[in-house]
């Protein structure tokens, strides 16, 4: 498809770029397809916890019954099954890694 379609002014044509791959990891969805589905249809992937649920977890009675808590959050499926060994990283400090970091490892 030429620049032209996307009517793009002169000084930025030739200068496209071509998303070849994505990678994403998001609550209710294996991939980005889904993901795009769940927005379409109004699926909700935000998720509420009871009491119990959460007292289970380790989170305080205190907090549990605090009114500015929220008790939802979501949940990304799979997020035990973090390589280590593929990024050269020994498993104590892959267990004390933020989970975060160790996700945004797998999606880059």
């Amino acid at each position: 498809m030429s620049s032209a379609a996307f009517d793009l002014p002169p000084e930025f044509r030739g200068t496209e770029v071509a998303i070849v791959g994505m990678a994403c990891h998001f609550p209710g969805a294996a991939s980005p397809g889904q993901f795009w589905r769940n927005l379409r249809d109004g699926v909700e992937s935000v998720r509420f916890f009871s009491p119990e649920e959460l007292a289970a977890s380790g989170v305080s009675p205190a907090l549990i019954e605090h009114p500015d808590y929220i008790r939802a959050g979501v949940e990304l499926e799979r997020m035990e099954w973090f390589d280590a060994g593929f990024f050269g990283i020994g498993d104590g400090e892959a267990a004390r890694m933020d989970p975060q970091h160790r996700h945004f490892l797998e999606c880059a």
